[in-house]
């Protein structure tokens, strides 16, 4: 299964991937039972069976909420990942604005600093 989520991922990414900058570097690996994207070391965007959902910064995440996007709970009592909506069906399946949204949490993703080594 996840391996499905690795490859609906990676297409809804691609348009998005294009417009990245030529030292990011963007990564498609397993995350739970799904699938998530990392520009440069930096998780941003997951797709799981709770659905498409991007890190984003918090006057975005107002914006969507407001258009059907709900907070981010991998499981029921689970807490909110508060850097995260999960995109509405409205957004996820049109091509133009998933493309728009996910340059956004891409870019968003690179303000944070690299991720350490273990």
């Amino acid at each position: 299964m996840a391996k499905e989520y690795l490859e609906r991922l990676e297409t809804m990414l691609e348009p998005a991937a294009r417009k990245l900058g030529p030292g990011v570097k963007l990564e498609i690996k397993h995350f739970f039972s799904g699938a998530a994207a990392y520009a440069s070391g930096r998780i941003c965007i997951t797709l799981t069976p709770v659905g498409l959902a991007m890190k984003l910064p918090e006057n975005s995440r107002v914006r969507l909420l407001k258009t059907g996007a709900k907070p981010l709970r991998y499981f029921p009592k689970a807490p909110i990942k508060k850097d995260y909506v999960v995109l509405p069906p409205s957004i996820r399946d049109d091509k133009r604005k998933l493309k728009y949204w996910a340059e956004r949490s891409l870019t968003y993703a690179l303000t944070f600093p690299k991720p350490k080594r273990k």
